[in-house]
């Protein structure tokens, strides 16, 4: 039997190790036949090695060599010798080297890949990637971006360790309950009917831990939701989860910022400037028209209610009879956007239900516009100074429903400003969004969480969960990066009665609290300590950290868009026995 075992890696060995033995083992990169020689590029995951097979010096070797493939397995023993004078690789680590070898040893051979490994610039379509996802990794830049994602895991288990938290493994089968998107259900086998769910988080459970007196837990778990899936979202996806009794919300703020500091320090190699910006959810809808703005862009919105008002302007004095809000956005030096461009992005709000898209342009201090003769010299003045427009500058105006205009105005703001290279890549922009709403409509205008119905209300709003309970804020926060919420988190309920209230309004009545929440409601009875917690989204994170806008991109097996997984072909149907194993009987016709 060979023996593989290596004496380093491939991408280890340089002129300080001239005349040496070594044993390496790896994939055949490529291989090049120069008629005499042989030339083998070795790789594993720490780099790559050329070897060198010369007739003259080993016939029997070099007669093996003429079999190798692309993807063969093999082990070899060699001597560390320079390359010829002017055949060195500047862009190779172990580019100074090659091996001679002198023993070969075919480990596995290969099929030919559906794709090339050693071509790692080449375009793959992302399917077939995910189908061989194992090929996929060979290739070189997903075993980057797993082994900084392993680099962040183990700075954050560090410091958290440091910082007096207790790392905690909670159940993975658990209970269904409403956090906001719908459960991955699991049939139990031993209770015929019942079901577990997934987690959507370890919510309940850390709050139990500490209502039993851990004081500081962390843990980095999976999550499961049976949501939508876009770009930035998986159906299950790791959470660095963090809960801490007997703090302050200003406590978890610093935490989280040191912490942040330390991975940029030791895994970015970055300095990260601290405190992060704080922004109010109310002042983020009216600055940027979303709570999740990202601050790289020099662009924020205007509220031109009071100044329309004063206009002859009749879609804008309409628009505000019918409690309307208009807004405006700034494109610094957009005056050179066209005619035909101002139409495509009159096309492209409209899919966000938007009817319309006014413009002007500044020239010598005065706006030109279709629409300008219905604002006169002051109101144009007006209009410049609270904009800060200057000469060259565009601005777009959209005059709707407000949650209507605050969402096409932040896609509208997103969409130019990378279409104009005006993001400012040069640094990361984090912000702290707090005071959200404790509640929210849903479709029906009932009140629902905007958070999870265990998280405490503003204390100087207490008095309105009686009278506007729409209008009581939370005391939950966000952190956002980049433009992309990657931490939520709240101060939460202890007292038993505000919870119970909570659910009240929620509608949730005491046969339906006692089945969903029983086993909770009943610890909150005996002495819950403040506590307060936040969860940060480690896929979210490693997208913004390796710099790639697809979270499939640093996942090491991660479903499609539509939640499939395209090497295991899963989900998919189970047997007939299993089915009545677990006494579930298919309805074939309710299947499409």
């Amino acid at each position: 039997m060979p023996n593989y075992l290596r004496s380093h890696h491939c991408g280890e060995l340089r002129i300080d190790h001239l005349d040496q033995k070594v044993s390496l083992s790896g994939w055949v990169h490529r291989r090049r036949d120069h008629g005499g020689l042989i030339f083998i590029d070795l790789r594993d995951h720490n780099g790559l090695t050329q070897l060198v097979f010369d007739p003259k010096d080993n016939l029997e070797c070099h007669k093996k060599a003429h079999q190798l493939r692309s993807e063969w397995v093999i082990t070899i023993k060699g001597v560390v010798i320079p390359r010829t004078e002017g055949m060195a690789n500047p862009n190779m680590d172990t580019g100074a080297i090659e091996i001679e070898v002198e023993e070969l040893d075919i480990l596995s051979e290969a099929d030919t890949p559906p794709f090339s490994i050693c071509e790692e610039v080449e375009e793959v379509k992302e399917d077939l990637r995910l189908k061989y996802r194992y090929l996929d990794m060979r290739r070189g830049k997903l075993q980057r971006n797993l082994h900084m994602r392993h680099q962040v895991m183990l700075e954050v288990r560090n410091y958290l360790s440091q910082s007096g938290f207790f790392e905690v493994s909670t159940p993975i089968l658990c209970k269904a309950t409403p956090e906001g998107a719908r459960d991955y259900l699991v049939p139990s086998r031993i209770y015929p009917g019942s079901f577990y769910a997934l987690p959507q988080s370890p919510q309940i459970f850390k709050q139990l831990l500490m209502i039993g007196g851990l004081d500081k837990y962390f843990q980095i778990c999976p999550c499961f939701r049976d949501e939508d899936l876009r770009s930035d979202r998986q159906p299950e996806f790791s959470q660095i989860d963090i809960e801490m009794s007997f703090e302050h919300i200003e406590t978890l703020f610093k935490l989280t910022e040191k912490m942040f500091s330390s991975l940029y320090k030791k895994c970015l190699q970055k300095d990260l400037e601290t405190p992060f910006q704080r922004l109010t959810y109310q002042q983020c809808l009216d600055d940027y028209g979303t709570d999740k703005p990202d601050l790289r862009i020099p662009m924020r919105l205007h509220n031109l209610n009071d100044i329309a008002q004063k206009s002859t302007f009749s879609i804008f004095l309409q628009a505000l009879e019918n409690d309307n809000t208009i807004k405006a956005m700034k494109v610094p030096q957009g005056s050179d956007i066209s005619r035909r461009m101002i139409d495509q992005y009159t096309n492209f709000v409209a899919q966000f239900g938007v009817k319309g898209l006014a413009w002007f342009k500044v020239q010598e201090n005065k706006l030109q516009s279709s629409i300008a003769k219905f604002f006169d010299d002051t109101l144009q003045q007006e209009i410049i100074k609270r904009c800060d427009l200057k000469d060259g500058d565009l601005l777009f105006i959209v005059a709707d429903k407000k949650n209507v205009t605050n969402q096409a105005l932040d896609h509208l703001r997103r969409h130019i400003a990378k279409e104009r290279n005006l993001i400012d890549t040069s640094k990361d922009a984090f912000l702290w969004v707090t005071d959200f709403p404790l509640f929210e409509h849903d479709d029906n205008l009932e009140l629902q969480s905007s958070h999870h119905p265990f998280t405490a209300p503003h204390p100087d709003d207490v008095h309105l969960l009686d009278t506007e309970p729409v209008k009581v804020r939370s005391q939950s926060y966000d952190l956002v990066l980049n433009g992309y919420e990657i931490a939520s988190g709240s101060q939460r309920i202890h007292n038993p009665k505000t919870q119970e209230k909570i659910f009240s309004l929620l509608r949730l009545t005491p046969e339906e609290i006692q089945v969903k929440f029983g086993f909770f409601v009943k610890a909150l009875t005996y002495g819950t300590p403040p506590h307060l917690g936040i969860a940060l989204g480690l896929d979210r994170m490693m997208m913004i950290f390796l710099n790639t806008e697809n979270i499939r991109d640093v996942v090491a097996f991660p479903k499609t868009q539509k939640a499939s997984d395209l090497m295991l072909e899963a989900p998919a149907k189970v047997g007939e026995e299993q089915l009545r194993e677990l006494k579930i009987d298919i309805d074939s016709k309710e299947i499409l």
